[in-house]
């Protein structure tokens, strides 16, 4: 319409300009350049004539879950522990043919969470030469206490992750039926010797409900299965023949054990150290970590100068109670569904403490004297094998501390503790 009015010839003129602008624009743009163009066609109406068909087609695994994963099962919290890193095949493999030998024992009967720590000590120049002379010995014919699958018992009730508490001892009893790898403990029906004896008093002082094992007993596995490392300085002894293996190798050995406890057990354990010789394992414990108790042997010789009230059983668990909580404690019972942490017990203590108020105070010697003459009424009653053995020990005792004056050990140079500077500590 704008173009009706002017001459012909311009409008001619302004189509042609117009004409060549479009083909410009096309040919510029190669989106455009490439469309075809096409007339609109009118759209087919067949898709209202029969029922809606979805015609795209499902992906295969077209589920969120195909996309995200199937979601894993929670693993339960109880299966989760985590394992150790020891390879013991591994570190077997790599062992000489003499060391396989000669270690044999250790490789099949040393808990592992044992071996994991101590697989370096076992196989230095020192402990390979204890194990040349162990050999020796049964080549020999020689008895040797405790029986060998027992000398490491103490490692497989009492595993390194469970230790609550380290009791230490000396000289495996040398008598047949008694030494069983855990110190102070004898094998039924073998009767206490007078030094378990005397600790059943001391620990009847802190827990009145306490009872002995029925007969006499000395068996002690319950409280190693409870968390109470229970470990001879020297692991092994010839028959009839106390401290005959002393000073062979197995002093090294234990002590690097029981520093293994120190090391590990970060959360802290109680060491309960009797007598001069076991003080001396302990000196080296960090005492803000831990709790070292130390106190005179409880010997027959020794115990009435402060064994018997020394409240090691109570003070025990006193500190693993701040250090743990109400279950960290251990019971020291050893008679079966008696434990002396039930409540009945504690009211029975609570009890037994009311009653003793009101009574007129004893000095503490007087009461070690008292349960002295106890102890050696009890050890009357005992069989004369039992007494003799207990002697022998108290002599290879005596014989460990003289041994200790001459030895010039780097790792135990302090000096020496008497035993009333022990027991203010």
């Amino acid at each position: 319409m704008l173009y009706s009015c002017c001459h012909p010839h311009r409008l001619l003129s302004a189509l042609q300009k117009t004409t060549r602008l479009s083909s410009h624009l096309v040919l510029s743009v190669p989106c455009l350049s490439n469309m075809a163009i096409s007339t609109p066609l009118k759209r087919d109406a067949s898709h209202l004539s029969g029922p809606a068909v979805d015609n795209k087609k499902p992906k295969a695994n077209g589920s969120i879950t195909s996309f995200f994963g199937v979601p894993k099962p929670k693993a339960d919290a109880a299966a989760s522990t985590p394992s150790s890193k020891f390879n013991k095949e591994k570190w077997v493999a790599s062992l000489t043919e003499e060391q396989k030998d000669l270690l044999k024992l250790e490789i099949e009967t040393l808990h592992e969470s044992w071996l994991a720590h101590l697989k370096d000590e076992i196989v230095t120049p020192e402990f390979l030469s204890l194990k040349r002379f162990l050999k020796k010995e049964k080549e020999s014919g020689v008895t040797i206490f405790p029986p060998e699958s027992e000398i490491y018992s103490w490692s497989r009730h009492t595993p390194l992750h469970t230790v609550k508490a380290v009791i230490i001892g000396q000289d495996p009893y040398h008598n047949y039926n008694q030494a069983h790898g855990l110190c102070f403990s004898v094998r039924p029906p073998t009767r206490a010797p007078p030094s378990l004896q005397n600790i059943y008093i001391a620990l009847k002082n802190d827990y009145p409900s306490f009872e002995p094992p029925p007969n006499g007993g000395g068996l002690l596995t319950p409280w190693a299965e409870r968390g109470v490392l229970m470990l001879n300085t020297c692991l092994t002894v010839r028959a009839h023949a106390a401290n005959s293996h002393s000073g062979k190798g197995w002093e090294r050995f234990t002590q690097k054990a029981i520093d293994t406890v120190a090391r590990v057990r970060t959360h802290g354990v109680v060491f309960l150290a009797w007598g001069t010789p076991a003080g001396k394992r302990v000196s080296g414990i960090n005492r803000e970590r831990h709790c070292v108790l130390q106190s005179v042997h409880p010997s027959p010789l020794s115990a009435r100068n402060g064994f018997f009230t020394c409240g090691h059983f109570k003070k025990c668990n006193e500190w693993l109670a701040e250090r743990y909580g109400e279950e960290g404690r251990i019971d020291w019972s050893l008679t079966p569904n008696k434990s002396v942490l039930s409540p009945t017990a504690a009211t029975a203590e609570k009890d037994m403490s009311v009653s003793a108020n009101g009574q007129k105070d004893q000095s503490s010697s007087g009461t070690d004297k008292t349960n002295g003459q106890a102890a050696s009424t009890n050890a009357d009653k005992n069989d004369p094998v039992s007494d003799e053995e207990d002697l022998d020990a108290i002599e290879a005792l005596v014989a460990a501390e003289e041994s200790l004056k001459s030895k010039n050990d780097d790792s135990l140079d302090k000096p020496k503790e008497t035993e009333s500077e022990s027991e203010k500590k």
